[in-house]
C-alpha cells in the first residue's frame, strides 16, 4: 500500500459547539436532529428538529441563567437521552461549565466528584432518582437538583420541563442575555472525570475549541449528510459517544437516533433505519458471535463463510451482493446498515473483515478523554484493517524512546489536546510536556505507510528481569478469539523463589458454547487454546498458567475491563 494521502471531505470551520446548533437550524431547518424513545417499549419515537434544539437551547439556558447560575458548575447524570444532550448545549453555550458524570456512579463517588466539581447543580433523570435521595443530606451544598422528569419545583427541586417553559416565556419578554452572550472557544467548558475508584479519577478540562476541532477533522476522514442516521448506543458521558457521533452527527446534517438500550440493538437498527454506528469492540463481538452460532445452529455456518469469501472477491471487482446473498442477515437488522466504527479497544481484524464481507464497512480509531478524543482514524475513502488508522488531519503523531521493534509511548500534538486535570497540576505536568505534545502512556509503532498501530497500555506492560516487554493486550486478543473464551486478562504472577514472572491468564469460558462439556472437557480446551496462543508468540511471552472463571470481569459503561477490581488467583 502507499503511503496514505489525504483526500479529505470539505468541512467548514467551527470555532465552538453553539455555531454547530446554529447553523444546523438555520440549513436543516425541521430535518430531524435527534429520535428519542424515553423508555424501551414505547410505540413511538419522538423527533427533535434542528430549530427545535436551538429554541430548547436557548430556552433552557435563559432559565438557568435567571436561576444565578452563570459561570458554574452543573452536573448531568442519566441514560442517554435528548435532554442530557440539551442540558450539556445549554450549559456549556453561555451559562457555565457542565460535568458529564456516568450514571452508574455508586452513591459515595457521586457526592465525591460533585465535592470535587464544586458543582452548583445537578440534572438528573428519574432512574438516578433513587441514588439521588440517598444522597441528598450529603448533597446539601448543591444549589440545585433538577429533575428531567418532574413536573414541579418544590424549594431545590426543579422541573427540566418548568424551566424550559420559564425560559421561554422570558424569552417572548424579550430577554436575549443568554442568546446573545459571547463564547470563548479556548476557555474551560467540560470537566470529565476518568474512570477510576473514588478520589483516583482525574477531571480533563476541555475547551470548545478541542472538541469541535475533533469533530472537523473526523468529519475530514468520513463523510456525513442529511442521509445518515447514527445510532447511539455507547454511554453519551464518555467523548467517544459525544464528540465522535452526537457532534459530528449534527455538524453535517444527519440524525442521532438515541438507541433503546444494548439489548435493543438490533431492534434498533432495523426498526429506526440506522445506517451508522459506533461502537467498542465487546458490541460488535457479540453481534459476530450471534451471527455464527444462528448460522451453526441452521447447519449454514460454513455456507455463510464462503458466502463471505466469495462477497469478498466479488467486491475487489465492484459487484457487491451483500444484501441478495445475506438476505437472511438483513432481514434481523435492516438493509440501512452500512458502516460500523470502532475504537476504545484493538479489534479482530477477521471480525472487521468478515463484516466487510457481509457488506458492512468497518473502520478503526484510537484516543483518550483527553484529547477529546481521536488521535488517529481510518479514512472512508481508505483504511488499513488492524491499524487505528494515520493521524488525523491536523495532528501529529511521534514515538518516544522507540525499542528495537519500533515500540514507545504514543505522543501527540493536536488543537484537541485539553487544557489540563482539574486543580492537579503535578498530574497535569506528566502528559502535558514542555515542548506541547501530550504524553497518551499508551504503547505503538507507526508503520511504514503512516499507520498507528496501538500495542497496549504502558501500566500494563509486563516487564521481565531480562528487561523484555510483554504486553498482555496481545495475548488476550490472541486468546479472545478463541470460540470458548469470552474474555481474557493476562498479568505477571510473581515467582516466590525468586525466578522470573510467571504470565498467566485470567480466562473467561463461554458457557453457552461449552455447555455440557465436563469441568475436565473444559480445562484441556481452554489448554489446547493456550497451547495455540503459546505457538504464535515468543518463547519469553509464553503463557505458563492459567485460571477458569465463569463471572465476567467487572467493567466501564464502555464496556473496558476495571483490571484494577479484578481478585488474581
Amino acid at each position: 500500500m502507499a503511503k496514505f494521502v489525504e483526500r479529505p471531505h470539505e468541512v467548514r470551520y467551527l470555532p465552538d459547539i453553539r455555531e454547530i446548533i446554529r447553523y444546523g437550524a438555520e440549513h436543516y431547518g425541521e430535518h430531524p436532529a435527534f429520535e428519542d424513545r424515553h423508555f424501551p417499549g414505547q410505540a413511538e419515537r419522538r423527533s427533535i428538529s434542528y430549530r427545535q434544539v436551538l429554541e430548547d437551547v436557548n430556552a433552557l439556558g435563559t432559565a438557568l441563567l435567571n436561576r444565578g447560575l452563570e459561570g458554574k458548575k452543573i452536573a448531568v447524570m442519566s441514560e442517554n437521552r435528548y435532554d442530557w444532550v440539551l442540558t450539556y448545549f445549554a450549559v456549556c453555550c453561555g451559562v457555565g461549565i457542565i460535568i458529564p458524570l456516568d450514571r452508574e456512579l455508586p452513591s459515595a463517588e457521586l457526592v465525591n466528584l460533585l465535592k470535587r466539581a464544586e458543582a452548583s447543580a445537578l440534572v438528573y433523570s428519574k432512574k438516578q432518582q433513587k441514588i439521588v435521595d440517598a444522597t441528598m443530606a450529603e448533597m446539601d451544598f448543591v444549589e440545585y437538583l433538577i429533575e428531567m422528569d418532574g413536573d414541579t419545583h418544590q424549594w431545590r427541586n426543579l422541573s427540566l420541563k418548568k424551566l424550559l417553559e420559564e425560559g421561554y416565556a422570558l424569552i417572548a419578554e424579550g430577554d436575549d442575555r443568554y442568546a446573545s452572550k459571547e463564547i470563548d472557544p479556548n476557555a474551560l467548558m467540560a470537566i470529565y472525570f476518568t474512570s477510576g475508584t473514588t478520589g483516583t479519577s482525574k477531571g480533563v478540562m476541555l475547551s470548545h475549541r478541542n472538541l469541535t476541532s475533533n469533530v472537523e477533522n473526523m468529519l475530514r476522514r468520513m463523510h456525513i449528510d442529511t442521509n445518515d442516521r447514527g445510532l447511539l448506543v455507547l454511554p453519551v458521558h464518555h467523548t467517544f459517544a459525544f464528540t465522535c457521533e452526537v457532534l459530528p452527527g449534527l455538524a453535517g446534517g444527519g440524525t442521532v437516533v438515541i438507541a433503546d438500550g444494548l439489548k435493543y440493538i438490533q431492534r434498533n437498527l432495523k426498526e429506526d433505519r440506522v445506517n451508522i454506528m459506533l461502537g467498542v469492540p465487546l458490541i460488535y463481538e457479540t453481534f459476530h458471535r450471534k451471527i455464527l452460532i444462528a448460522a451453526r445452529h441452521k447447519g449454514m455456518e460454513e455456507k455463510l463463510k464462503k458466502g463471505m469469501r466469495l462477497n469478498e472477491k466479488l467486491q475487489k471487482f465492484g459487484m457487491d451482493r451483500s444484501h441478495k446473498m445475506f438476505k437472511d442477515i438483513y432481514d434481523l437488522i435492516g438493509n440501512e446498515i452500512r458502516t460500523f466504527i470502532v475504537g476504545g479497544a484493538p479489534m479482530d481484524p477477521e471480525i472487521i473483515r468478515d463484516f466487510r464481507a457481509l457488506g458492512i464497512n468497518m473502520f478503526e480509531g484510537y484516543g483518550l478523554t483527553e484529547t477529546s478524543p481521536i488521535i488517529a482514524v481510518n479514512a472512508d475513502y481508505r483504511q488499513k484493517t488492524g491499524t487505528a488508522g494515520p493521524p488525523m488531519p491536523g495532528t501529529q503523531v511521534r514515538i518516544d524512546e522507540p525499542d528495537e521493534d519500533g515500540i514507545g509511548e504514543i505522543q501527540a500534538l493536536t488543537e484537541s489536546t485539553m487544557i489540563g486535570y482539574y486543580e492537579d497540576p503535578e498530574e497535569t505536568a506528566k502528559v502535558l510536556l514542555p515542548d506541547g505534545w501530550f504524553a497518551t502512556g499508551d504503547y505503538g509503532f507507526m508503520d511504514k505507510d503512516g499507520y498507528l498501530h496501538v500495542t497496549g497500555r504502558k501500566k500494563n506492560v509486563i516487564v521481565t528481569k531480562n528487561g523484555k516487554n510483554i504486553y498482555p493486550e496481545e495475548l488476550e486478543y490472541l486468546l479472545d478469539k478463541s470460540e470458548y473464551i469470552k474474555e481474557s486478562v493476562v498479568w505477571g504472577k510473581e515467582d516466590p523463589n525468586g525466578g522470573d514472572l510467571k504470565i498467566t491468564a485470567e480466562i473467561v469460558i463461554d458457557t453457552e458454547v461449552l455447555k455440557g462439556k465436563s469441568p475436565e472437557e473444559i480445562e484441556e480446551l481452554i489448554d489446547r487454546e493456550v497451547e495455540r496462543v503459546n505457538a504464535a508468540t515468543t518463547s519469553y511471552k509464553r503463557i505458563r498458567r492459567f485460571n477458569i472463571r465463569e463471572e465476567e470481569f467487572e467493567k466501564t459503561t464502555t464496556q473496558k475491563i476495571r483490571r484494577h477490581t479484578i481478585q488474581y488467583k
